[in-house]
């Protein structure tokens, strides 16, 4: 098995050190909100231990959930005005679109690109681009499938908006779908957020939406999967 390239330096791990530091990189840390979906089969599996249908239950339960709460490392590109996938999932759209009426930007279809989740998919959100919160707004709504192009604007969403140290403006928009009915964003006005850095989650299956200013070149097509922080969306123009 391939190992990962240290620094120059850092002492060799040896024997069963060796074995944990390769098993730490191969299975990705919880997030801390899936803790709680985690722990509660894990102790109905052990109250219910002499029951091997119980047990099985919660065990499977208990894998499933810190499965969907998993929370790999990521090392998004460090190129000039690159703006990265804000989730894991598959690219929906590519189109342009106005922007969520509450952020109050105007009528102005923008440049945008929609990521689908499904309950397969890693469900932190990162941070598409460097830059200040300057607005975090949370909109009620229905909860339709998430695939479907009118989500953007009749599910319940949660907007941010980023502006970039040169003065662009990126929004990023978590959006709830039919499973999913929790948006959690821990981001708040006036965060300076670094690209690549998680930020939130949806529970348990959703879409991301990012709008871009005009004149950004979109570098990605409907169909493609994306890695959350590493997957290059645009370029801003």
């Amino acid at each position: 098995m391939a190992r990962r390239p240290t620094p120059p330096g850092t002492p060799e791990t040896t024997g069963v050190g060796h074995v944990v530091d390769l098993v730490r990189a191969a299975v990705p840390p919880l997030h801390p909100a899936g803790l709680p979906f985690v722990a509660v089969p894990l102790a109905v599996a052990v109250v219910g231990g002499k029951n091997k249908w119980v047990r099985r239950a919660g065990l499977a339960a208990a894998g499933a959930c810190a499965a969907f709460f998993r929370h790999p490392h990521r090392v998004p590109p460090n190129r000039p005005g690159v703006v990265v996938a804000p989730a894991d999932g598959e690219v929906a759209l590519v189109d342009t679109a106005v922007p969520p009426a509450e952020l109050g930007l105007g009528d102005q279809p923008l440049p945008r690109v929609s990521i689908f989740l499904s309950v397969l998919d890693v469900h932190v959100q990162r941070v598409p681009v460097s830059g200040t919160v300057r607005e975090v707004l949370h909109q009620p709504g229905q909860f339709l499938s998430a695939d479907l192009p009118e989500a953007s604007a009749a599910n319940e969403r949660n907007s941010m908006l980023i502006d970039t140290a040169d003065g662009k403006q990126v929004v990023v928009v978590q959006i709830a779908g039919l499973i999913a009915r929790r948006i959690v964003c821990d981001a708040r006005v006036g965060d300076v957020l670094t690209i690549g850095d998680t930020y939130g989650l949806i529970r348990f299956g959703s879409r991301v939406d990012t709008y871009f200013p005009v004149g950004t070149e979109l570098l990605v097509n409907p169909g493609q999967r994306t890695i959350g922080a590493e997957t290059v969306l645009a370029v801003l123009g």
